[in-house]
This record gives structure tokens, sequence and C-alpha cells, in this order.
């Protein structure tokens, strides 16, 4: 039976890691891939790039992904405490050969310039090149970490792809344009975007006003949330999420006067990277859900909105204007988003 390994720090994974780890399946009868990670090693990679350091578990994942069909395929995680520069290879070796337990044939790799170390530390493998000169995946995990994820976006591996979307939240109250500006930011990022699910449920009830009860308010947060994986997985660089729990918060109140700690809980748990606050400075639409249209009341609402989300500590982007206005200001700030 013959053994091989192929190790990287997949900082990120790509495509032309993804290549060279089913190519070397095919020449062996069992593959090792070896997870090498350091945190002072991959933090310096890291620094003064346009990526964010991974951590380990989250790559650990991405390979088990890759290889969960692959009987053959084992996943292995190396962990050092050295830095970039002053990496003990030997140490490395004897790691990896500790924990593979058996003879070694094969060892895998697309540099030229790793045949002498590993001629050296495993004399009785043979070190074989998968496209050393990147002839069928033209991209090296540097190039991605220097320049961003989204301008090499085509070589991340799609179940990779939504560990870095970037999500956007549009907020607001009643009738300031909101699921139309969600929409309309979906299809000019050609991405997927989540409905506002509160409107769902009261769509259900065939209204909200004096019949909506507590436990309605729980199955919104929670349903909107699984709604948000679900258009996660099929983003395409930034996903588009109309309200959150802080907004249910705010109805819960309005409507049944009740504070909810579980939606707090909710809130303080949600990772948006980008808020949008929508002024009620447009007008007020009647679609038979809604019933608070009176001037005085939307300023009213729209005060008691601002003030939990400053209680949360949001950092929002104000949008006020026409449906143009809002729209175009909404694009520069994922512009400058997307930068990164």
């Amino acid at each position: 039976m013959t053994v091989g390994f192929i190790g990287g720090k997949f900082l990120p994974l790509h495509l032309g890691h993804v290549y060279a780890i089913v190519q070397a399946t095919s020449l062996v009868d069992e593959l090792y891939v070896v997870l090498s990670h350091s945190e002072m090693r991959d933090r310096q990679l890291c620094q003064h790039s346009k990526m964010d350091y991974i951590l380990p578990h989250i790559r650990l994942r991405w390979l088990s992904q890759l290889t969960k069909d692959m009987p053959h395929v084992k996943v292995i995680s190396i962990k050092d405490d050295q830095g970039n520069e002053d990496y003990n290879w030997a140490e490395g070796a004897r790691k990896i050969k500790k924990a593979i337990g058996k003879r070694i044939d094969y060892v895998f790799s697309s540099e030229y310039e790793y045949s002498d170390i590993f001629n050296e530390l495993y004399p009785e493998a043979k070190h074989e090149l998968i496209d050393p000169n990147r002839g069928h995946v033209n991209i090296a995990a540097t190039a991605i970490r220097n320049e961003g994820v989204f301008h090499h976006w085509g070589y991340i591996p799609d179940f990779v792809k939504p560990y870095f979307v970037k999500k956007v939240v549009v907020v607001g109250t009643e009738s300031c344009g909101k699921s139309t500006l969600t929409r309309n930011l979906a299809k000019v990022y050609n991405t997927s975007y989540v409905e506002e699910y509160g409107r769902i449920v009261c769509e259900e009830l065939g209204g909200c006003e004096g019949i909506i009860v507590k436990e309605d308010y729980h199955k919104i947060a929670y349903g909107h949330k699984l709604e948000e994986i679900k258009a996660i997985e099929r983003a395409n660089r930034v996903v588009f999420i109309d309200t959150e729990a802080i907004v249910t918060q705010f109805y819960s109140n309005l409507y049944n006067n009740e504070h909810q700690t579980v939606l707090d809980e909710i809130a303080s748990l949600q990772d948006y990277d980008l808020w949008l606050y929508l002024e009620p400075d447009v007008k007020w639409v009647d679609d038979g859900l809604r019933v608070h249209g009176e001037h005085e009341v939307r300023l009213q609402n729209n005060d008691a909105l601002k003030t939990l989300l400053n209680n949360h500590k949001v950092d929002y982007k104000t949008l006020s204007g026409d449906y143009k206005e809002r729209l175009l200001s909404a694009i520069g700030h994922i512009e400058e988003l997307l930068k990164f």
C-alpha cells in the first residue's frame, strides 16, 4: 500500500489546493492532507494583507468538507508555535511522521524549492510535483491574501465562499423602502437576499395588529436566521438582509408593549458587516399590513427604533432622500466594504 501526504496552511483553501489534492489521491492508496498551522506564523502572513487571520478549525473544516467523500483521504492537523521566518522543517517532519505513523512513499507539493528539504527529511519518499507552473490553476494563496479574496473570487471553492460573504442588513420602520432597496441591491450585485420574515408571518396571520402574540416574534427571529444561512450559502460576495432581531424587538414593543429578552440575546449574536438605516422620508404606502402612516407617529417610531439600535451600539449608515438617492448612497457604502 502506498502512502503520501500533501501539506499546507490553506490560508485560504483555493482551487489550486483542490486540484493538487485530487491529483494526489490518484497516485497513492492512502493520502494524508496535513494542515500545518501556527497562530504566530499565520497572523504574520495575514498582517498588512487584505485578508484577516483564519482560525485553524475553520480551515480544518474546509478540508473535511472537501474530502468527506474520499474514503482513502485523511485530514490531520499539525500545530507549532513558530514564526514564518524561523519555521523548523525538521521538527515539522517529525510531527508529521508521528501523526501518520507509517512509511511515507510520496510527498506532494507544487513548489520546486521544496525538493532539497523534502529529499533530506523524507529520504524514503519521492517528492511529486503537481502543477508547479500553475498551468492548470493559476492561483496562489499569497496572491489572494495580498490582493483580496473578492479579487480572486472565482478561485474560491463554493463551500468556502460563505465564510467570506459580506452581510449587509437594511433596517428602518414601516414603509421606508427596505424591501425595495434590498431587492434592488441584490439585483445590482447579482446575489441572494433575505426577505423580511416578519412580513411572511403577518401574511400568514392575515395581519399583525391585535392578533400577533409573543411566540410569533420568536418564530420571526429564528425563521429569519435560518433564511440568512440559506441566502449566505448562495451569495455572490455579498448578501442583503431585510431587517433583523432588533427591528423584531421594535415591533414587539410596538404591537405588544413587550420587550423580550430572547430577542436581545439573538441581537447580541448578530454579526453584520454593514448596517443601512432608512429614514422615513419617502411616501407611506398602505399595503394592507401597515397601520402607522401618520407623520408624527412615523417620526416617533423612527426615534424609538434608533434608540434600540443605539442601545445595542450599532454603527449604522443613514440613507435618506428619494429612491435613486438611497440606492446610489447604499452602493457607495457597499463598494467601500468590498474593497477589503
